[in-house]
């Protein structure tokens, strides 16, 4: 009997999948490479500017890359604004479309793929079209609640009721979903309880890569704390002020020489803290001796949406990890088993000072979590949700006899020795 042909799947993404690392380029990178273990793979890149310089040919050299979109700035006006509120199936939500021409290309392209795979709702909103078929919708941040955690920390009242507003937008839109896509997935239980949805809904965690060598840890001394994220994403910056603000004195009271290391693209830049004992680093390509240095990783986290893959990235290095409540929010961990949780700037600091003066516990958890780590949150432990999806999309999109060799295609194509 001949093997059946591996399905056609459009991959549409809005980053670059194989460019500067942060959480959305990872998830563009490993759902890519999932997707390719059981089909053939074109990807469209929507609204992304590539960061490295050579990011576009890394992209080309490891995928077949059928498109890039830029989309024009189009529907500022107060028309467009009251529609996005009061129309939760008005399509232009991020006033931002792909042209006419760009449109109609990406729809010969979707209707000769078998499954059309959609990797944040921007990617498909701008390309202006409700329904579409054989499709599966990976929304990864679930957008009502980055609003819902914008609104709990707002000052004002103003600026709560605007979040409000956006809030009730945003859930009208979510529950709509299903109309648009035969498939969703989202990154955590969490987000599938918020949703609703009994049936079609797939849960893929984020997740970090698995090292090639058992990472190995060299605190130094003085100690170090880290940090690692993208300056100009509000939650990082923000939290980080907190963090310096409000926390940041109390263990430099209790550590004489402590500093605070900052990792990730802008945290040179005009938003640097000014501060004799932080030290702000940029981008590290790569920061793997950087990390083995400190004691502790911090996620002062407050807002945000989906879940935080540095959390999962501080694990895989064996690092310590101090987190708030909101920054390890959709992983299943426990307060003092994987990470240690704190909330109010007393409790964050001395949860910082517990693990750098006693090394053993400290160790002891980052053990813990690192076995954690390699159980759920490789990517390769990841894969087998990639293709669950992906079944179920073909399953429900042909008909009965192809939709069941396809999926036993899918599943003679993937890897056994991802499978757990």
């Amino acid at each position: 009997m001949s093997t059946p042909a591996k399905p056609k799947i459009l991959f549409v993404c809005p980053n670059w999948p194989v460019d500067r690392t942060h959480g959305g380029q990872l998830r563009a990178l490993h759902i890519g490479r999932a997707l390719k273990e059981c089909g053939d793979v074109s990807v469209v890149v929507v609204g992304a500017d590539a960061t490295w310089p050579d990011a576009k040919e890394r992209t080309a050299a490891e995928f077949r890359v059928v498109g890039e979109i830029k989309g024009a700035i189009v529907g500022r006006n107060f028309l467009a604004r009251a529609r996005r509120i009061l129309d939760p199936r008005f399509r232009n939500v991020h006033a931002v479309l792909a042209s006419e021409q760009e449109q109609r290309r990406i729809y010969q392209l979707a209707e000769a793929a078998d499954i059309v795979w959609f990797l944040k709702l921007r990617s498909a909103n701008i390309l202006n079209r409700w329904h579409w078929p054989h499709s599966v919708m990976d929304i990864d941040d679930v957008p009502s609640t980055y609003s819902q955690a914008a609104r709990a920390t707002a000052e004002k009242a103003i600026d709560r009721a605007r979040r409000r507003l956006h809030v009730w937008v945003e859930r009208r839109r979510e529950r709509l979903l299903q109309e648009r896509f035969t498939v969703l997935s989202v990154c955590s239980e969490l987000d599938r309880r918020l949703l609703g949805f009994a049936e079609r809904l797939h849960v893929i965690p984020n997740g970090f890569e698995r090292p090639a060598q058992i990472p190995m840890r060299n605190p130094a001394s003085p100690p170090l704390i880290g940090f690692m994220g993208l300056f100009d994403y509000a939650p990082n910056h923000e939290g980080m002020r907190w963090f310096i603000d409000n926390c940041w004195p109390r263990i430099q009271e209790q550590i004489p020489g402590v500093r605070l290391r900052l990792v990730g693209s802008g945290t040179e830049g005009p938003q640097k803290p000014n501060h004799p004992t932080v030290d702000a680093l940029g981008w590290v390509a790569e920061p793997a001796h950087e990390i083995a240095s400190w004691s502790v990783m911090i996620i002062p986290i407050q807002t945000g949406a989906g879940t935080r893959i540095k959390l999962v990235d501080g694990f895989s290095r064996k690092c310590p990890v101090v987190s708030t409540a909101f920054g390890a929010l959709g992983y299943d961990v426990e307060d003092g088993r994987e990470l240690l949780i704190a909330d109010t700037p007393q409790a964050f600091a001395a949860a910082c000072v517990s693990l750098i003066r006693d090394r053993d516990s400290a160790l002891c958890m980052a053990e813990r979590a690192y076995s954690a780590f390699l159980d759920k949150w490789t990517w390769e432990a990841i894969a087998p949700r990639v293709w669950a999806a992906a079944d179920e999309c073909l399953r429900l999109s042909k008909s009965p006899q192809s939709s069941i060799d396809r999926a036993r295609s899918l599943r003679r194509i993937a890897p056994t020795q991802y499978l757990r």
